[in-house]
């Protein structure tokens, strides 16, 4: 793994938002002001916007709220986390250490060169901009209690935000946040082990913070929750913070409970309850009403058919309208 302190000490000189001449900075790192200005160029591959004028020196485009290793294992969180500042994937990292790992395990970074999400699509993850964020979780009850995972954890996700004062975020089935119908988040459930033993699951998750509206890559209509709280963005450390708190709560009452409890907690926050939507299914298209979800964590569409469940890593849902 490369070291990148010398970048991430000047981005901590940086992030109060204000200018830096290179003199100085080359003075605090103890290096030259060429080689500050080539860290700076560096810096600006992981999609920070820094700038430079004549007689002040440098200075970010916005002010950073850097995370934070202390408070990020403040009381209440638990000791096995990691703060990575730069990382290929925090849902690969955990994954190459295997059930090594004690449940619970928390991988965070500033920035991922290879986020992914579903079916291997790439997640855009500028640095600072977003929460990446995964934990490895060893469910005893096997791979196929797995099923409803991203729904639980995307349940505890907006509860966690409501609590915090963030309101109207909702759910897509199966595994994305939305706010106005536009995507806030998105979860990744991966997960490995053999049929009758305990399933090691990674659960990822990517949200946008304060991301550039300018930001190129993504496919879809997206926003953040600098955009959903008007410019008041929680403090990265505090909603991490909280985030994993959750996390831990909601996966414990999955365990113990399964999905009973969230049936009803996920239809009150469904995006597309009551809406007209196309069910996509590999080359098949099912056109229906959504009903919520089951037991067993499938969407449910009233079709010409009656009220039919479907489930499966496949599936897509999309707006009919």
């Amino acid at each position: 793994m490369r070291d990148h302190t010398t970048k991430l000490t000047l981005l901590k000189a940086l992030a109060d938002g204000e200018f830096h001449s290179g003199e100085a900075l080359g003075e605090l790192i103890g290096v030259s002001r060429a080689a500050i200005s080539k860290h700076i160029k560096g810096i600006q591959d992981w999609g920070l916007d820094i700038y430079r004028v004549q007689g002040k020196g440098y200075k970010l485009a916005q002010p950073l709220n850097m995370l934070d290793d202390s408070k990020l294992k403040a009381p209440g969180v638990d000791s096995s986390l990691e703060l990575i500042p730069i990382i290929s994937s925090t849902n690969q990292h955990l994954l190459d250490k295997g059930d090594s790992l004690e449940s619970g395990s928390v991988c965070i970074a500033e920035y991922q060169a290879a986020g992914r999400g579903r079916r291997g699509r790439e997640w855009v993850s500028p640095f600072g901009a977003n929460l990446y964020l995964s934990m490895y979780w060893r469910l005893d009850a096997g791979m196929a209690a797995a099923m409803g995972l991203s729904l639980v954890v995307g349940v505890a996700i907006v509860e966690a935000l409501e609590e915090m004062g963030v309101e109207g975020v909702k759910l897509k089935w199966p595994n994305d946040l939305y706010h106005n119908d536009k995507k806030l988040a998105g979860i990744l459930v991966e997960l490995s082990g053999q049929s009758g033993g305990a399933a090691n699951i990674v659960i990822g998750m990517g949200l946008n913070l304060s991301m550039d509206p300018s930001t190129s890559g993504i496919g879809q209509p997206w926003t953040s929750l600098k955009e959903v709280c008007e410019g008041q963005v929680p403090d990265r450390n505090e909603l991490a913070q909280a985030l994993i708190n959750a996390w831990y709560k909601a996966l414990d009452e999955y365990e113990l409970k399964g999905m009973t409890d969230f049936v009803g907690r996920w239809n009150r926050l469904d995006n597309f309850l009551g809406r007209s939507v196309r069910l996509i299914i590999g080359p098949r298209e099912i056109e229906g009403t959504v009903k919520g979800i089951n037991e067993q964590g499938a969407v449910l569409l009233e079709t010409e058919n009656g009220i039919e469940a479907y489930i499966g890593g496949e599936i897509s849902l999309r707006k009919a309208d």
